[in-house]
């Protein structure tokens, strides 16, 4: 009787220990792939970057694939999680372009977005008498256009001329544009035309 009964509490320990880790699991399984499935399923958003109005976009304003994200969140563990986001700090303060070493390996970026962008955020518009230049400009999107303000507006802020390289590359290929015109001009005058164009219309 007593072997059965210290084998019945033997069982119920191990049962016990199986149903901690069990919820020690099942709590840590959400916290450890937060970011990363959340980048994943909400576009590049996490519910902390959609409160700030921010999103992980690609240094040539595409959307990140599953491998960008997955780079993001594993160098992540050696960005914040390892002392305290000291390696993170140092990154941004070093490159100068605001990007982490998890946005560097993956060339991404984080931009800050608007939930309902108006028209006129959209556009920066020209006077009357502007003389359209690339008349290519009016095959772009409001979208296109407002993701490439705002990272032209980064470009400059930052002095990240490697991102006014990529964005007026993908502006080139978007519209079949070709030009001679450095990359922060050329974008310039895109946004006038578009805004010209769009207002003719």
């Amino acid at each position: 009787m007593g072997a059965v009964l210290l084998r019945t509490a033997s069982i119920s320990k191990a049962g016990n220990s199986i149903t901690v880790f069990l919820i020690a699991f099942l709590i840590g399984i959400p916290w450890v792939f937060y970011h990363l499935l959340s980048e994943i399923f909400l576009n590049g958003q996490s519910i902390g970057k959609r409160a700030r109005d921010l999103k992980v976009i690609r240094l040539d304003g595409t959307q990140p694939g599953l491998g960008d994200y997955f780079l993001r969140w594993l160098l992540r563990l050696i960005d914040i999680s390892l002392m305290s986001g000291a390696v993170a700090v140092i990154t941004i303060l070093i490159n100068g372009r605001g990007q982490r070493l998890g946005d560097l390996a993956a060339g991404t970026t984080v931009v800050r977005v608007k939930a309902s962008t108006r028209l006129d955020e959209t556009i920066m518009l020209p006077d009357a008498n502007y003389q359209v230049v690339f008349p290519q400009a009016a095959s772009l999107t409001a979208e296109d256009v407002t993701l490439i303000r705002q990272l032209f507006q980064q470009g400059m802020q930052r002095q990240n001329y490697l991102l006014l390289n990529e964005v007026a590359n993908k502006v080139k290929s978007l519209t079949g544009i070709r030009t001679d015109l450095q990359d922060e001009p050329f974008l310039r005058t895109v946004l006038r035309d578009y805004a010209h164009l769009l207002n003719q219309v």
